[in-house]
């Protein structure tokens, strides 16, 4: 029954084109896929297609993108889907769609709920430091990740980045999926209500929240370089100049003046903060390619002082 069920899936970036590969393989039945429009990517801003495009025209699938999915109600019905799947898509559904399948639609949610809802579950974690994180199987409802829970898979977190527990992700919620689909489409699985008591909230990423502060505890540092690595990356501006750091180690026993440069060198470059500092090991200046340390230093090798302060 689970493979013949008509589904239509919404979804744009990596992690959302992954899983739907590993749905199309397994032989789901794929009736269309749904992203958001192309947008200019790189340095010379080069149109190019979601990662979801990709696989949909890969395999053959009929794919849609619509600048505004709430005037394309009428469309959606036309596909006639079954079930709606989303991962990662974009945009606000309309009651009105959520409505049109046969069994619903269910979302794949970056979180444990009910914590986490909201636009950026997964960096959340990472900020926060959690050790532990998961993917749920929720209905869509009109109120943002407010549905029941048809399922829960559990990640642990280590040292992780934003893309490496995106990949993980991915894997949790083909399993979540693959052990809760059966019953959910034959009624048995009749999902738990969230505890609206329990619920956190989390806010979309704005360029501001990305810029570091030497002030702060090395380790909500850390994790702030973590969280939005690789991408859009954390950054500091030093004499007018934006560095992003895609990677650091934390180095807790380390004190000094926030912001001060403690090492810069073949080796190393330190950066002090407060309760600790950081180690540079991917750097990116304004303007340049992203680069191992080491790299950017044999280039670089007057760019920074020691004892120089960072603010």
């Amino acid at each position: 029954m689970k493979k013949s069920v008509r589904i239509l899936y919404f979804g744009t970036p990596e992690m959302s084109a992954k899983l739907l590969e590993k749905l199309i393989v397994e032989g789901y039945n794929i009736v269309g896929v749904v992203s958001q429009i192309d947008k200019p990517s790189g340095r010379k801003m080069k149109l190019e297609p979601t990662p979801t495009k990709i696989v949909a025209n890969k395999y053959n699938i009929p794919l849609y993108q619509f600048e505004k999915i709430k005037e394309n109600i009428d469309k959606i019905k036309e596909i006639n889907p079954e079930l709606i799947l989303t991962f990662a898509y974009g945009q606000i559904m309309p009651i009105e769609i959520l409505e049109t399948p046969k069994y619903g639609s269910l979302n794949f949610h970056g979180s444990i709920l009910p914590s986490y809802r909201g636009a950026a579950p997964i960096q959340y974690a990472i900020l926060n430091g959690d050790k532990e994180t998961g993917v749920s199987l929720m209905e869509m409802v009109q109120k943002m990740d407010a549905g029941r829970v048809f399922g829960i898979e559990k990640i642990g977190i280590n040292d992780d980045n934003y893309t490496e527990l995106s990949n993980k992700m991915v894997d949790a919620a083909y399993k979540v999926f693959i052990d809760n689909i059966d019953d959910y489409l034959s009624g048995k699985n009749k999902g738990v209500a969230q505890d609206e008591s329990k619920v956190t909230f989390t806010k979309k990423i704005l360029e501001e929240d990305e810029k570091l502060d030497f002030n702060e505890d090395a380790v909500k540092i850390h994790n702030k370089i973590r969280a939005l690595s690789e991408s859009p990356c954390a950054y500091f501006i030093n004499n007018e100049i934006k560095y992003k750091i895609r990677k650091s180690i934390l180095l807790k026993d380390v004190v000094d003046v926030p912001g001060k440069v403690i090492s810069y060198d073949k080796k190393n470059f330190v950066i002090a903060c407060n309760n600790g500092a950081i180690g540079v090991e991917k750097i990116q200046k304004q303007g340049k390619k992203m680069m191992n340390y080491a790299d950017f230093y044999n280039g670089n090798r007057e760019e920074f002082k020691v004892n120089d302060i960072i603010k």
